[in-house]
């Protein structure tokens, strides 16, 4: 687990060292064991590493024996033991298996690996530079091209530490407004977008192109026995947790109580020869707080248990997340996640997570009530129009009604709807069910819930991995039919019949409960202050964004208890928050509330305790 960096001048003009530096230091906390990079005429990789194997000998970048080939990920190979027979390895290091299999197979070697990463490589005797992302986006890359430098980074911020200008994308705003995350492949920034999952980047003197590599919407849908789909299901999760218990450090796992944590954490037990450390978050609130559910886990698997309970001056560390996000997101349970990651990492180096399982087997409410309530006997563009407004933030005469007419000029035609229906189309050859899942494993998961786990748990240097998203098991459950995933009302119904083999009843059948905090009810009460601050400021009302009124108006009745606008408020104070971390200013560190000229935040204050 690294964060990597570099660059392609077509002018062969060079990036030097301070800048490489700079880039790096920019996000040590991806990678805070070592740093390498390597530059010539024009072409720059560089690495700041988070050793996890081979912990002596996984320096980067690598070289080929001829030292006309360089590598750098940031990531794990997970079967990158298998793959290394016969390569001639000289270290045990993941890294150099992703260089030999270029070397030995050319640039289709990336379909054997199974593992989340983003690779760039150097290749000196055609004067290319190649990058990869892997099939589902685990692994962010950021790219930056303005026709004659070419800059790659695995954070936002180490592009603005090699030169670029951070400026707001106007588009990636409404699109923000739309979907409460900014989806790829544009961001908040102008000129800088991602590299979509399952492609691969080629610059060379002949040109710059993209491909595609891996396609989820070529997997076919079979028609078998719903005995047999449990014992494929829970056969794959197995193999995908033994695959990801490869370390060469200690390693846990996040634990929330829930089907899908709970699972990883139950086959972990079976592999492991020790207890697992398990880590959770709960609240002071009891109506968001499920700690008592991930005990009850931790007690049946006999786990060495770590709780920290929470009260609303989590809030303290809004501002950091929005700093290591790079983008803001109105999706808050980025601060639990942040903390149940700085807690585990006072005990390990590498987590397992439940990350996955709702989207691949349609476990959000939204998938429930959607279809409770969709004739699914309707065209597939009008079902296709409905689902895209069920997980909008902001409906289009919303944001018309927020929006002042300077933003409604700047926005012009833009049609946030486009990045989901351009997916949709690809799908429509899935059942209705399926179709929705497959958008929220295209959108939402390297939009926002993998941006989630990645950026709050690399942000104290601990390595996230998701056993739910190898892609063995995203090609399965994309097999498998929607109607037994959504049935009859329950949620993820074929993966509930699977995990009866490893799980008791009253875990898996119980209530589900998001993964939040109960920030709406602050902002009526503790935070009250800070929303009125923030959203209603001169500095905040200045930018000429909003209608004031219409945020007044929007605070007012949900403080007042007429209308919930919590998603909406929510979102707005992250924009807020992202506004004075790199546009008024652009900060080469987390700021604090006062660098932000935020005068009502709150002190952070835990309880911990630990099961024993």
């Amino acid at each position: 687990m690294c964060g990597i960096i570099g660059g392609y001048d077509r002018e062969k003009r060079p990036f030097g060292t301070a800048l490489a530096e700079r880039a790096c230091e920019r996000m040590v906390h991806r990678g805070p064991d070592d740093r390498g990079f390597f530059e010539t005429a024009g072409m720059l990789v560089g690495n700041q590493r988070l050793s996890i194997l081979d912990l002596a000998g996984g320096h980067q970048p690598m070289f080929s024996d001829d030292r006309q080939i360089i590598a750098v990920q940031n990531g794990e190979i997970y079967n990158f033991k298998e793959l290394a027979q016969g390569l001639g390895c000289r270290t045990n290091c993941d890294t150099e298996v992703i260089l030999r299999l270029y070397e030995r197979d050319g640039e289709d070697f990336v379909k054997q690996l199974n593992g989340m990463f983003s690779i760039a490589i150097l290749d000196l005797r055609n004067q290319s530079l190649l990058l990869y992302r892997d099939r589902i986006g685990q692994k962010p890359l950021y790219l930056y091209d303005d026709g004659t430098r070419f800059l790659f980074a695995s954070e936002i911020k180490s592009l603005f530490a090699m030169g670029v200008k951070a400026e707001m994308n106007w588009e990636g705003f409404d699109a923000y407004l739309t979907y409460n995350f900014v989806p790829p492949p544009v961001t908040l920034f102008q000129n800088i977008n991602h590299l979509m999952p399952g492609h691969m980047l080629k610059i060379s003197p002949q040109g710059t192109f993209v491909t595609r590599w891996w396609n989820l919407a070529q997997k076919p849908v079979e028609c078998r026995t719903e005995k047999s789909w449990c014992e494929e299901i829970h056969d794959t999760l197995q193999a995908a947790v033994k695959l990801r218990l490869r370390a060469d450090v200690p390693l846990g796992a996040f634990l929330s109580g829930g089907i899908d944590s709970s699972s990883v954490v139950a086959l972990m037990s079976q592999e492991l020869p020790h207890p697992v450390q398990t880590f959770c978050i709960g609240f002071d609130d009891p109506r968001f707080d499920e700690s008592q559910y991930a005990q009850e886990v931790a007690d049946q698997f006999k786990t060495r248990h770590t709780c920290e309970v929470l009260n609303p001056n989590l809030t303290e560390t809004w501002p950091l997340t929005v700093y290591h996000n790079d983008q803001p997101h109105g999706d808050v349970s980025f601060m639990p996640t942040y903390r149940v990651s700085q807690l585990a990492r006072q005990s390990v180096k590498v987590v397992l997570t439940g990350d996955g399982g709702d989207e691949l087997f349609a476990g959000y409410d939204v998938h429930r009530n959607f279809f409770a309530n969709q004739d699914l006997t309707l065209p597939r563009e009008q079902i296709e129009a409905a689902y895209i407004n069920a997980i909008s933030l902001l409906q289009p005469d919303a944001k018309q009604a927020l929006y002042s007419s300077e933003t409604k000029t700047k926005l012009g035609g833009c049609d946030a709807s486009r990045f989901a229906t351009s997916h949709l189309k690809e799908f429509r050859h899935l059942d209705p069910i399926s179709q929705a899942l497959a958008l929220d494993t295209r959108l939402l998961l390297p939009g926002n819930n993998l941006v989630k786990p990645d950026k709050m748990a690399m942000a104290v240097s601990l390595e996230p991995r998701a056993p739910f998203l190898d892609y063995r098991m995203v090609d399965l459950a994309f097999r498998i039919p929607g109607a037994l995933k959504l049935r009859n009302g329950v949620t993820k119904s074929i993966l509930k019949k699977a995990c009866e083999k490893i799980l008791p009843a009253n875990i898996i059948y119980r209530k589900k409960q998001m993964f939040t905090v109960p920030i709406g009810e602050w902002f009526k009460r503790e935070l009250s202050p800070f929303v009125n601050e923030v959203l209603l400021s001169a500095r905040s009302q200045e930018r000429g964004l909003f209608q004031p009124e219409r945020v007044r108006q929007m605070v007012q009745e949900h403080q007042s208890n007429k209308v919930n606008h919590t998603r909406a408020i929510r979102a707005l104070l992250a924009f807020e928050l992202w506004q004075r971390t790199f546009i008024d200013e652009t900060f080469d560190h987390a700021p604090g509330y006062s660098e932000l000229g935020i005068k009502s935040s709150v002190d952070f204050e835990t309880a911990t305790r630990k099961a024993a």
